[in-house]
């Protein structure tokens, strides 16, 4: 016989089909004699439909064992709805032997299937019928209390069944152990016997806490000495119930009104503490989270009677010296890590939340003494503490804090956090510690340069004392400064005092070489910073116009820069600050135009000098020539000026004659820097000008002198004078046409303007890639001028 197959792949095809057809034959043969046996003859039909193939076109959807599931569970659910149906509803249509025989049927049926079922391999349907079994057993309770007990009370007969129910679940599931389902559900059960119970019998309070703790501890025995597949089940109901225990206990700890009613509480949260301890002992993966819960059991167990008779501040202070305590078990190595990590979580807590609290209490003490800014220099007195407020309470408890977080940063070397908190908290408890106990104003003063200025020389030691507990003194001593030389406007020999000493300490802390570069860069802006306030308090007390406060403002920009390269590695931050204070010069003179004008000549002056140094050539002499140009319009202005070209002309014939010989000399200067200030100089009033004047003389000249720089500028490739020239004579033409344009808006339909702006966006978009080619090839042409 011929095939074009090979002969390997034609043996392994004649085998498979061999074995198909011997199984499909046993098939057939255990089904002829089943039939013949004469068991079901009316499903022969339907046997032989169920052995034709099925479809092949699409795979199925769900896979066997989910449909199953999905199959058993709403036959489950459906019994379940049956039987609750019969036995609120059908119940009284039958006698009492009735009843009992037919519940007693029904659930001895509903438990004893399963058995046969897991024999049978039948494990998902022997869970939904042992599951409705449960189900029966609750309905035969309530059955059996509804008929035979009615006169008993419903908590206690619900604490027994609770009790009963979880026993007999507990024991069928040992019978039939492959049963997943009756176990937890007896534990479940388990957890309401000892709480309904102390419900029946009025107990409130610390008893129900009682009850739960008991539970829990029960369930905490369960997980640990009998690890299995409970284990999981008993772990969340013995925390639940435990949680619920140290809720109770915390809100009786927190109701009671003396020592002698909050023993009871305590004894309660005590046992609480015992219990997570125990179980965090035995625990060790999840068992810092129970020794955490424990530690706080424990601080409101100690603190609780002791804080009865004392005021809420001093309260939180004796919480907080318990919680601090629970922070040495880090150093006890015979306690398992889990519990050491959850006893210092516990203390580190409560100690975080004190100090958050205290924290916000002195920030509101501290901010009160923002309303020295609306009068400055009244001399008031600062207002004492509040007689009903915390009293030293936040400042004892912020010293605590600190204390607790430096302890901790020796005891953890390798974190920063605990430094850092120890220095922002020590920081304030003794910076608020004057002000909170009522010091006259100047021991407050005293007490608060001392606490800022050693904040100041713990950050200059940063190397020694580590980088985050260094950064935080700095921003510690920033905090301080600022809060001191608001408090200090008050007076105006305190506001001399302060200023002098903090910028004298600031200039000495920017001179401090081994100090760090940030700490050193700050306090080198700060000693600009306050040697300008003092210039400005020193206009303030002469009694000047504000305007006039502006001048000697100024000379602080010019020390800065006549000091240039000796400052050193705090150059730029001085420089930044000096720029930031003459800024402040220019807006404190904007009140009067002729000393706007001298300021802004003197600012140019200044940044002119600057410019001379090399390396501030081009930071500084642009600033320069904008200022000149700037206090020029400024003064022409003041002054009632309508010819503005008579006084810029000879300037900027002057200036490009200056910047022709800068080209000659220096081919490679740009030429904004030779011609750009010379021709701004009359140009750009001019334009100002333009939009002032009726006549056509202006327009004409200003127009014509613009074509002929930008021409020149062009011929030239000057990037300068193309663009002034330009731009000017834009603004010209622009200001020429105005008036045709207002005319023929006027004269155009409403609707026209937004049609034709929606027809240029279409066109524009249309061809977007060639204008941005277009804008391109411009970039790069202006680039290319000099």
């Amino acid at each position: 016989m011929e095939t074009p197959l090979p002969p390997a792949e034609e043996l392994a095809l004649i085998d498979r089909e061999l074995f198909q057809l011997d199984a499909r034959r046993h098939y057939l043969l255990s089904r002829r004699e089943w039939l013949l046996r004469g068991q079901a003859p009316f499903a022969w039909g339907a046997q032989v439909q169920s052995a034709r193939p099925g479809r092949s076109e699409g795979a199925a959807e769900t896979s066997a064992p989910s449909a199953q599931n999905v199959l058993l569970t709403l036959g489950a659910v459906l019994l379940a709805v049956a039987a609750l149906a019969f036995t609120l509803v059908s119940w009284g249509s039958l006698g009492i032997a009735g009843r009992g025989a037919v519940l007693a049927v029904v659930t001895a049926a509903a438990l004893g299937t399963p058995a046969p079922l897991l024999r049978r391999g039948l494990r998902s349907t022997a869970e939904a019928v042992a599951a409705v079994g449960l189900l029966l057993t609750v309905l035969d309770a309530y059955a059996l209390y509804a008929v035979g007990m009615p006169e008993v009370d419903g908590l206690s007969y619900a604490a027994g069944a609770a009790a009963v129910l979880a026993a007999l679940w507990a024991g069928y599931g040992r019978l039939l152990a492959r049963l997943r389902i009756p176990s937890p559900a007896a534990l479940l059960t388990a957890q309401f016997p000892l709480l309904l119970a102390a419900l029946a019998a009025g107990a409130a309070g610390p008893t129900l806490g009682w009850a739960l703790l008991v539970t829990a501890a029960l369930d905490a025995a369960l997980a640990l000495l009998r690890p299995g597949r409970l284990s999981p089940w008993a772990a969340v109901a013995g925390s639940v119930a435990g949680g619920a225990a140290l809720l109770t206990g915390l809100a009786e700890s927190m109701a009671a009104g003396s020592a002698g009613t909050a023993l009871g509480s305590s004894a309660l949260l005590a046992a609480a503490a015992a219990l997570g301890v125990a179980v965090a002992w035995r625990a060790a993966r999840p068992g810092a989270v129970f020794a955490a819960a424990g530690g706080l059991a424990a601080v409101a167990a100690l603190g609780g009677p002791v804080t009865r008779e004392l005021r809420p501040s001093w309260a939180a202070v004796v919480y907080l010296v318990v919680a601090l305590a629970l922070l040495g078990a880090l150093r006890v190595p015979a306690l398992p890590a889990a519990v050491r990590r959850g006893l210092a979580w516990a203390g580190a807590g409560v100690a975080a939340l004190e100090a958050v609290s205290a924290s916000a209490w002195v920030v509101t003490v501290l901010a009160g003494r923002l309303r020295v800014l609306a009068q400055v220099w009244s001399a008031t007195t600062p207002a004492p503490a509040a007689p009903d407020g915390p009293g030293a309470a936040p400042v004892v408890a912020l010293l605590l804090t600190a204390g607790a977080a430096w302890w901790l940063a020796r005891a953890l070397p390798g974190r920063r956090e605990p430094g850092v908190a120890a220095v922002a908290l020590a920081w304030a408890a003794l910076f608020a510690g004057p002000v909170v106990l009522g010091l006259p104003a100047g021991a407050v003063f005293a007490a608060q340069l001392a606490v800022t200025l050693a904040a100041g020389a713990l950050a200059l030691r940063s190397a020694a004392v580590g980088a985050g507990p260094g950064i935080a003194a700095g921003v510690c001593a920033l905090g301080g400064a600022l809060s001191v030389s608001v408090a200090a406007l008050d007076g105006r020999l305190a506001t001399f005092a302060v200023f002098g000493l903090l910028g004298a300490a600031c200039a000495a802390a920017a001179a401090y070489g081994p100090a760090p570069a940030w700490a050193r860069a700050g306090a080198a802006a700060l000693a600009v910073a306050y040697a300008a306030l003092l210039s400005v308090a020193l206009g303030a007390l002469l009694e000047r116009p504000v305007a006039w406060w502006a001048p000697p403002v100024l000379a602080v920009p010019a020390a800065v820069a006549a000091l240039g390269p000796r400052l050193g590695a705090v150059r730029v931050p001085a420089e930044a600050a000096a720029a930031g204070a003459g800024l402040l010069a220019v807006a404190l003179a904007t009140g009067d135009a002729p000393v706007l004008a001298l300021v802004l000549a003197l600012a140019g002056v200044v940044c002119a000098g600057a410019a001379v140094r090399p390396e501030r050539r081009s930071a500084a002499g642009w600033p320069a020539g904008v200022l000149f140009l700037a206090a020029t319009w400024v003064r022409l202005a003041a002054s009632g000026v309508t010819v503005p070209e008579a006084y810029t002309l000879p300037v900027t014939a002057a200036a490009l004659a200056v910047g022709f010989v800068r080209r000659r000399r220096d081919p490679g200067a740009a030429s904004w820097t030779a011609y750009g200030p010379g021709l701004a100089a009359t140009l750009l009033p001019s334009t100002l000008a333009v939009w002032g004047d009726p006549h056509w003389a202006r327009p004409l000249l200003l127009g014509a002198g613009a074509l002929a720089v930008t021409l020149a500028g062009a011929r030239g490739r000057l990037r300068a004078p193309l663009l002034l020239g330009g731009a000017t004579l834009a603004a010209v033409a622009l200001h020429e046409l105005t008036p045709y344009v207002v005319q023929v808006v006027d004269a155009l339909p409403r609707w026209l303007p937004p049609a034709l702006a929606g027809v240029l966006l279409l066109a524009v978009g249309a061809t977007y890639e060639k204008r941005l080619r277009d804008a391109r090839r411009l970039r790069d042409a202006i680039g290319r001028l000099t």
